[in-house]
């Protein structure tokens, strides 16, 4: 089976430094890249134990970071002296209101957003496939209720270290 899908695809743009940017979503977003995924489901016993360990790593925002992708280190080596960073982030606690009602929703939880330096510009660009738009595929009202809600935190940290709206 093919299916096609319309993404909504945002991008914030803000005339403040790319290191500057990073550095803003980096405090606004807790980690779990130094323990691993792994670490959390398996050190927990039960739904309780899972969710406190899940929240000693949310950030301010809510979320955390599971992967960092620095291109611009290896673009370098081809001669590109770009500044982009992506990152897959999410919160376990905030995915199960989607996959509880259709699992799919894991194809698309964690995000990925990438921060880049626009050069032609030379304004620093935050963008991400809106989620819920990734989702079109799954004919659940609860499930896009809570994809819904995804866009919005996702948008409000968007907003937050950029200081602009798409």
């Amino acid at each position: 089976m093919i299916q096609e899908l319309r993404v909504q695809h945002v991008e914030y743009v803000t005339e403040h430094p790319f290191r500057a940017v990073v550095a803003a979503f980096e405090r606004a977003v807790g980690s779990i890249e130094g323990i691993g995924w792994p670490a959390l489901p398996t050190g927990a016993e039960d739904e309780a134990g899972f969710r406190s360990r899940v929240e000693e790593h949310l950030g301010p925002s809510g979320f955390t970071r599971f992967l960092t992708l620095d291109h611009g280190d290896w673009l370098r080596l081809y001669g590109q002296a770009d500044e982009v960073v992506m990152y897959t982030l999410g919160n376990p606690l905030i995915a199960i209101t989607m996959l509880r009602h259709d699992i799919r929703a894991g194809l698309n939880v964690p995000v990925r957003l990438v921060i880049y330096r626009d050069q032609d510009s030379d304004t620093t660009r935050l963008a991400y496939d809106v989620p819920s738009t990734l989702m079109g595929n799954i004919d659940d009202d609860a499930c896009l209720a809570a994809a819904r809600d995804l866009d919005a935190k996702l948008a409000a940290l968007a907003e937050h270290v950029t200081g602009s709206r798409p």
